[in-house]
């Protein structure tokens, strides 16, 4: 099967139902796991983009958070969140079918605080430089949670059998 090419038709059936032109497939041992297309217009969910929901399905069905042999096809170079998402799963790889660059003639999803020519230059500013406006408020109990997670685990601070760099 061609993963790429079933990426691109789901798009094209989200558009022409009314959604955005994303999608994803997240493929294994050559089976896919889970797709989705991006259901933001269709929810008013600003997190349904289809890399994240196609990744809760993937987790979901397989019992684990981590997508380790996993190849995950996705319409266009991922935003920020499902970048994030996307490094956090662990898959094997990731295929991108277009750059922001070509399909900008043709879509913009610019926001207040969001916009794709400079948005992951504000990844790389300290909290308080950023577009959007943080406060830090630190509480001794707040750090108390983690202290407390990593009793529950033994004395592990890493989450058990998350896969590492090597």
């Amino acid at each position: 099967m061609d993963f790429a090419q079933r990426t691109v038709d789901i798009a094209r059936r989200n558009v022409a139902e009314g959604g955005r032109p994303f999608a994803t497939v997240i493929v294994r041992d050559g089976e896919i796991l889970a797709e989705s297309p991006n259901q933001v217009a269709q929810t008013n969910d600003p997190t349904a983009h289809a890399e994240i929901l196609a990744i809760r399905e993937a987790c979901t069905k397989l019992g684990t958070e981590h997508l380790v042999g996993a190849t995950i096809y996705v319409l266009a170079h991922p935003c920020p969140m499902c970048l994030g998402s996307l490094y956090y799963c662990s898959p094997d790889e990731v295929v991108f079918l277009t750059t922001r660059d070509a399909y900008e003639p043709h879509y913009v999803d610019d926001r207040r605080y969001f916009e794709l020519d400079n948005f992951y230059e504000e990844f790389t500013k300290n909290w308080d430089e950023r577009r959007l406006p943080m406060r830090y408020e630190p509480r001794d109990a707040a750090v108390d949670v983690h202290r407390l997670w990593q009793e529950h685990n033994g004395g592990e601070r890493r989450v058990p059998g998350a896969p590492t760099a090597a």
